[in-house]
């Protein structure tokens, strides 16, 4: 096989205050073999993580009490080709399918006592396929941990995933919301290593641009840091573009200036991030989804990483929607019942959502395939409905198209289905065949075959 004129793993490079840097690339067509132009799959498949807080609006699925409320959530019609629903309009443009009708099925223990708290269950079932810890459990405190890591560090820690595609992180973890409902433990993060190890989330845009394309010490500021960073390795990408072919030097300067564009809304400062805690009000979730989201592809891009988690609201979260005309957090919001305020908070979370996929679909490299194309994400909230804590009708989508491997464009309907089929599925479709996944009662051999390819 002949192989290709630049590595996958090549960077810009320069000298910052005496400082040696890198700035990553993205890919390249004269990274590629003439195999990997041809298939889509040449450049490996992208995991991710979507989380938001506090599920959906409530409706007759979730239980009698809950009847008053319409389903502005579950199509119509199964099968592919659905219409989408209201909350579902953000995504339209997307490759995406929905499962319905799915909940928990982990055993609950006897005690200690709470262990069904829809917060804390179907959190930990949806993201790891486990109930929590019953050692160290505590429902009056809201004390709680995993018994096992979170999917995305299960894909992460596989070596089947990074055998031929090694990336600079196994996965990043990101935040947008600082509010949270207690400032300890599974509050705070959406990924777990395993028992009482979570991976906090990057939430200031600045930090995780240092991440991503690093840090040089010295000089007058953060911002500073950054004109420095980039202005260093612009000779050697003028040098490195006159070796290459005519798109592969308008992909380096397409890439130089969405790099400059990000760090020009640092600069100006438009994005604030504060410390978790208090209940917080943020009219620009959305701008922040949309910085971050940016941030996060031009790292995919980069095969920097390519497992990812992003928690745009954590567990229970405290968020002020004002900018939705809630003025109250969102926690308390659904449990004083006010239906048409958890709508228009759920609508905001699903425009979110739809800009995170929109900074995926929109970096497309040599072979034709977006970031959409290669990932997989599966989008998910702690439980069905935050009313009443019911964890029937559990939100779950799988965005993208995992390298070809999966069907978009389906509505799945399972009454009461065993949420672990998901996870079943998403494993195979990344490539990483399992027999059974989900335990304590979840355990499951079971696919959405007709998601797979």
């Amino acid at each position: 096989m002949k192989r290709p004129l630049l590595s996958r793993r090549a960077v810009l490079r320069g000298m910052a205050r005496g400082v040696p840097v890198a700035l990553a690339l993205p890919t390249l067509e004269c990274m590629l073999t003439g195999d990997a132009r041809a298939d889509e799959s040449g450049l490996g498949p992208i995991f991710g993580l979507f989380f938001w807080a506090n599920g959906l609006p409530w409706h007759a699925g979730h239980g009698s009490t809950q009847a008053g409320g319409a389903d502005h959530w579950t199509p119509g019609t199964t099968g592919q080709g659905f219409v989408p629903t209201p909350l579902l309009a953000p995504l339209l443009d997307h490759p995406y399918s929905v499962i319905t009708g799915l909940e928990p099925k982990t055993t609950v223990p006897d005690s200690p006592a709470g262990q069904s708290d829809g917060h804390m269950r179907g959190f930990m079932v949806g993201l790891t396929s486990d109930r929590p810890r019953s050692e160290g459990f505590d429902h009056p405190s809201h004390t709680l941990t995993a018994l096992r890591p979170t999917l995305d560090q299960v894909v992460a820690r596989d070596s089947r995933f990074y055998e031929s595609y090694p990336s600079r992180y196994r996965s990043l973890e990101l935040g947008v919301s600082t509010a949270r409902f207690h400032d300890y433990g599974h509050w705070n993060a959406i990924s777990y290593n395993g028992p009482d190890a979570i991976n906090p989330p990057i939430q200031d845009p600045g930090r995780l641009y240092d991440v991503l394309f690093g840090q040089i010490t010295g000089g007058d500021g953060a911002l500073d840091r950054r004109s420095a960073l980039l202005d260093a390795v612009l000779d050697d990408a003028s040098d490195l573009k006159r070796r290459l072919g005519a798109a592969d030097a308008l992909r380096i300067d397409a890439h130089m200036e969405h790099i400059y564009e990000v760090r020009r809304r640092l600069d100006l400062g438009d994005i604030a991030c504060t410390a978790p805690g208090a209940p917080s009000s943020s009219g620009d979730l959305l701008t922040q989804t949309a910085t971050l989201s940016e941030l996060l592809a031009l790292g995919l891009a980069c095969n920097i990483t390519r497992v990812f988690s992003l928690m745009l609201t954590s567990p229970a979260t405290t968020h002020i929607f004002s900018e939705v005309g809630v003025n109250s957090d969102m926690h308390t919001v659904c449990h004083s019942g006010a239906w048409q305020s958890v709508y228009n908070i759920t609508q905001r979370q699903m425009e979110c959502l739809g800009v995170f996929l929109d900074s995926l679909a929109g970096h497309v490299d040599p072979t034709g395939a977006s970031l959409l194309d290669r990932a997989l994400v599966l989008a998910t909230s702690e439980y069905g409905e935050g009313w009443q804590h019911s964890n029937r009708e559990t939100p779950v989508l799988l965005a993208g198209r995992a390298n070809g491997a999966l069907n978009p464009g389906f509505h799945v309907r399972e009454p009461e289905g065993n949420l672990s089929k998901v996870h079943v599925t998403l494993l195979r479709a990344l490539g990483l065949h399992v027999d059974s996944y989900g335990f304590n009662g979840a355990e499951t051999s079971d696919d959405f075959g007709e998601l797979l390819v």
